[in-house]
């Protein structure tokens, strides 16, 4: 049974772009989790913070890893378990069933960068992030001091990228190199 690969990471760090350039590049489906949760929610996240608050955010994400570490789906070809790509939230793996959930359905990858980096690739989108705006403190303390949070959770991953100066296709080649003799065959359409 194929694996799947698990980008998690600090916002800003290229998990959703990174997942994309990985899904086209393996043939396998791409999931992304806030993009799930907002599905399910019928709100942004923003929103779903506002509205409800983080604990509630944070149900919604288990609910939809949980899911995903139990999809079943198969390939209509081979009949074996179609492995994903998939993006997660920044602060989905500080739960420790949420890791759980995630190293059972594949492969865990942290994306890290450097806080002047994620800053810069944040740009004007902070007050749309509830996470960097809680505390009405500067950008950067707030993103260095969730980073430090969540640094013991990020370590439980197999691998981790610093993508400060690499671009999408070398962060998708240096996970390939280290993961690779770890990746399924995918399956080729019968003729």
């Amino acid at each position: 049974m194929a694996r799947s690969l698990v980008l998690t990471g600090f916002m800003a760090t290229g998990k959703s772009a990174v997942a994309r350039a990985l899904a086209r590049r393996l043939g396998w489906r791409q999931i992304d989790c806030d993009a799930e949760i907002v599905a399910r929610a019928g709100k942004s996240i923003p929103e779903i913070f506002r509205t409800a608050g983080e604990a509630h955010f944070r149900v919604l994400e288990r609910e939809v890893i949980s899911a995903l570490a139990d999809d079943h789906c198969r390939c209509p070809q081979c009949g074996q378990r179609r492995p994903a790509v998939i993006a997660t939230g920044g602060g989905a793996i500080v739960d420790l069933r949420n890791y759980a959930q995630l190293s059972r359905a594949g492969i865990v990858v942290c994306l890290t960068a450097r806080p002047e980096v994620i800053v810069r690739r944040i740009g004007g989108s902070a007050k749309a992030r509830p996470m960097l705006t809680e505390g009405g403190k500067p950008v950067k303390q707030r993103i260095i001091e969730l980073m430090e949070h969540r640094q013991a959770a990020y370590a439980r991953a197999v691998l981790t990228i610093d993508t400060s100066d690499l671009t999408i296709e070398e962060v998708v080649e240096r996970i390939l190199a280290t993961v690779g003799e770890r990746r399924a065959t995918l399956c080729q359409p019968s003729t």
